[in-house]
């Protein structure tokens, strides 16, 4: 089953420097000297992994689409900038396609996201160690909760995170990077013609893209005038005083008007104290039906504590025992996840961060 939940191909920047260092000017060098290592290079730029095959380019933003109940809307920008967790991609996804079909390169610096359109170039910095890497987004993803970007292997090992699997960055999108890699996908070129174009932006070889025009603000409706007064011209004569009416005034009440509010059947309703002091119930997940995602299965409780704090940054696992072949085991499982598609994309991800044994199960 495909899952449009992939990532990156192609090598773009190498950058390791502080937050307070100049892309531009450090940049041009490392984007030149990448362009030999990427694209339609023998480590699996085009075709299938060790292929030379090229790859054709294409542009997509794509539609609204859902995933374990959270919908996602891809939209094209230039100027995009947050801060969140990145995660990485393994081997196990090694020259498969990617969302805008490519194929993944785990040596190419590229990435994944969930909203921006492919392909686009951001920089990833690093906040724990101020490293930076620049990336070309080609895939969606990733889905777990606070991630906001997932990198390609080589791209995770410029900033330092692959041993520790994930970390606090800051994505910034860079505008002419983006517009120019637009420009050549939507004339076909591939990974290796973006890829060049980059590298021709950085070096000055080629010219910045001109942004795209702002919309002009709507026009701020104008007030409709009020019909004119007209004036009564004629006026009565004069003649006797009319008599003084009297004004009735009704009796004051006492008590509340209407009664205090009933339900259906004559007790008063809940008020918003009551309803605030309930207390929720919940039911622990490995009470629930679902889909689940086991990482492993253990011999000692142990091994599964530590499997468990392992995979704690993917969601919610649990131990529960059980038997196999006469003999304890203990099985370490994130969720439950309401359908098989989201765990899934789980699973995947749990395979290409290096766990090899994640496969979805269903109670």
């Amino acid at each position: 089953m495909m899952y449009d939940v992939n990532i990156m191909p192609l090598a773009l920047v190498k950058l390791r420097f502080p937050l307070s260092g100049t892309l531009r000017l450090c940049g041009a060098a490392a984007l030149l000297a990448s362009l030999a290592a990427c694209g339609s290079s023998g480590k699996g730029g085009g075709g299938t992994p060790g292929s030379s095959v090229a790859q054709r380019g294409t542009y997509k933003v794509g539609q609204p689409y859902k995933i374990d109940g959270v919908t996602y809307t891809p939209q094209e920008t230039f100027t995009l900038s947050e801060t969140g967790t990145a995660s990485w991609y393994g081997p196990g996804f090694h020259g498969k396609s990617t969302a805008n079909g490519e194929r993944y390169d785990q040596a190419d610096r590229t990435a994944a996201h969930r909203t921006l359109q492919m392909p686009a170039i951001v920089r990833v910095t690093n906040l724990e160690n101020g490293r930076s890497t620049v990336v070309r987004v080609n895939d969606r993803g990733p889905f777990a909760r606070s991630r906001v970007i997932d990198l390609s292997r080589t791209a995770a090992e410029e900033i330092d995170m692959v041993g520790k699997g994930t970390a606090r960055v800051r994505v910034d999108q860079l505008q002419a990077e983006s517009l120019a890699v637009k420009e050549v996908a939507l004339s076909g070129g591939g990974p290796a013609e973006q890829q060049q174009a980059v590298a021709q932006l950085a070096s000055g070889k080629r010219s910045v893209p001109a942004p795209p025009p702002v919309p002009a603000p709507a026009p701020a409706p104008v007030a409709v005038p009020p019909p004119p007064v007209m004036q009564a011209s004629y006026e009565p004569p004069p003649g006797p005083a009319a008599p003084a009416q009297t004004v009735y005034a009704p009796p004051p009440r006492t008590g509340t008007p209407f009664g205090a509010p009933r339900s259906a059947s004559g007790d008063a309703p809940p008020t918003i104290a009551s309803l605030s002091a309930t207390t929720a119930t919940t039911t622990p997940s490995s009470q629930l039906n679902g889909f689940f995602v086991q990482v492993g299965a253990f011999s000692t409780q142990e091994n599964a504590e530590k499997q468990r704090g392992a995979v704690r940054s993917y969601g919610n696992p649990e131990i529960s025992q059980g038997s196999a072949n006469g003999r304890d085991v203990y099985r370490v499982r994130l969720g439950p996840y309401t359908t098989p598609d989201a765990a899934g994309i789980v699973a995947d991800r749990l395979k290409r961060s290096g766990y090899g044994d994640a496969r979805v199960v269903a109670e």
